[in-house]
């Protein structure tokens, strides 16, 4: 009786395991689908190359000294080209554990993933929920415009993939 009560408790649990696994997946698709894994290639959910800031422009032999990716994800360049330390270039991160770190894009505009894949992000009417400049009510938080156009239910599965890397 022992053993069949245990089997019973354990079977239960691999079929609530394969509904799991099988939401995973179909999260997953929509991270495959919209490119993202170009980028943030799998396992490491990074590819742990360099990306061009906005409006700048390699030197000569870079391409061949660094692996460069050949597109910009829009991203600011004002804290890669007018800083101490400043390369042009922003490595590309891991997504691994995304979940916990908060405060997305550079400067940290945007305190949540829900904030991050907001469409309206981008306009000049937008309100940060993360670090503002200084004597801003508004502020577009522009840079990596994948994830925008995405419908909203397709928004909230993605973010629920990526809480699960």
């Amino acid at each position: 009786m022992r053993w069949r009560s245990t089997y019973i408790r354990c079977s239960h649990h691999r079929t609530r395991t394969d509904s799991t696994l099988w939401q995973r997946m179909a999260r997953r698709s929509i991270f495959e689908r919209e490119g993202c894994a170009g980028c943030h290639t799998p396992p490491l959910y990074t590819n742990n190359k360099l990306t061009l800031a906005e409006r700048f422009t390699p030197p000569p032999g870079a391409d061949k000294k660094y692996d460069i990716m050949p597109i910009s994800a829009g991203t600011d360049s004002n804290l890669t080209l007018k800083t101490r330390r400043g390369t042009g270039y922003y490595k590309v991160p891991s997504l691994k554990g995304v979940w916990y770190r908060g405060m997305f894009g550079h400067s940290g505009w945007c305190a949540t993933l829900e904030d991050w894949f907001d469409p309206h992000r981008t306009r000049d009417d937008y309100v940060p929920t993360g670090f503002k400049p200084y004597g801003a009510k508004t502020y577009a938080v522009k840079g990596h415009p994948f994830g925008l156009d995405l419908s909203a239910e397709d928004r909230r599965a993605l973010i629920a993939f990526l809480k699960t890397l």
